[in-house]
């Protein structure tokens, strides 16, 4: 019977001490952070219209779901803008689930989240990016300028059509947001100057540490001033050179 006690009050003292208040509001922190870096940018340029129209498109035999040729030519290009920023068309087989990382509010990750799930933007979207990346570039950093934010969704159309002219503005978002210290927008620089191989990034310790053979896509740096500043400062001059 002593025995049956025991083991009865070391098992709610276990219970009580991974109930402290301070472990639930760890949890609450990183589930907030982690639902944060999956968040879109929602443009607001024929909403109402484009909001309409998605669910009237019908899945084709492989699980796409693309707006008709006669809906989507009748979008203008902003709110073209609009439809790929909020829906993607391709239905991506074994894009497999990645388990939620612990601490993500702690962590610079080598590579962003997909933003759109079990969802890619199909061949159309894609194309529609890159032949009008002029006004596709200046609707995210006119967005970006007031809300002091960039969603999973224009984090992924930069790397998309590789807007290296956005650097400042994807540093004043991320210093201007008081609320949120949003680490992918520092993930988003290391990869742009990845993709563009800048050699002083290339040759440091970072890159070897998140992007050399055989590391893993959820590799990271832990968060720290120190690496902030160095992440930040690396991309400026990134972006200086590439001007000249």
């Amino acid at each position: 019977m002593k025995i049956v006690l025991s083991l009865f009050f070391i098992i709610i003292s276990i219970t009580a001490f991974s109930q402290r208040p301070g472990k639930r509001e760890g949890n609450k922190q990183n589930q907030s952070y982690h639902d944060y870096r999956r968040r879109l940018t929602v443009p607001p340029y024929g909403l109402v219209k484009v909001k309409e129209l998605i669910p009237t498109i019908k899945s084709d035999g492989e699980d796409n779901e693309a707006l008709s040729i006669k809906d989507y030519e009748s979008l203008s290009l902003r709110e073209k803008f609009t439809y790929h920023m909020i829906h993607a068309e391709s239905y991506r087989r074994n894009s497999g689930n990645i388990p939620k990382p612990k601490n993500e509010h702690l962590k610079i990750f080598a590579y962003i989240p997909d933003a759109f799930g079990e969802f890619a933007w199909s061949e159309r979207q894609t194309k529609f990016l890159s032949s009008n990346r002029d006004s596709v570039v200046t609707l995210m950093l006119e967005s970006m300028a007031r809300t002091k934010k960039a969603g999973i969704n224009f984090k992924q159309a930069i790397l998309e059509v590789n807007a290296k002219e956005m650097i400042p503005g994807i540093i004043t978002a991320y210093k201007s947001n008081a609320a949120v210290k949003d680490l992918d927008l520092l993930s988003l620089l290391m990869l742009l100057m990845k993709e563009n191989e800048y050699e002083p990034f290339l040759l440091s310790g970072s890159y070897k540490k998140l992007y050399a053979e055989n590391t893993s896509y959820q590799n990271y740096l832990n968060y720290s001033k120190s690496n902030e500043e160095l992440i930040i400062k690396r991309a400026t001059d990134f972006y200086n050179a590439d001007k000249k």
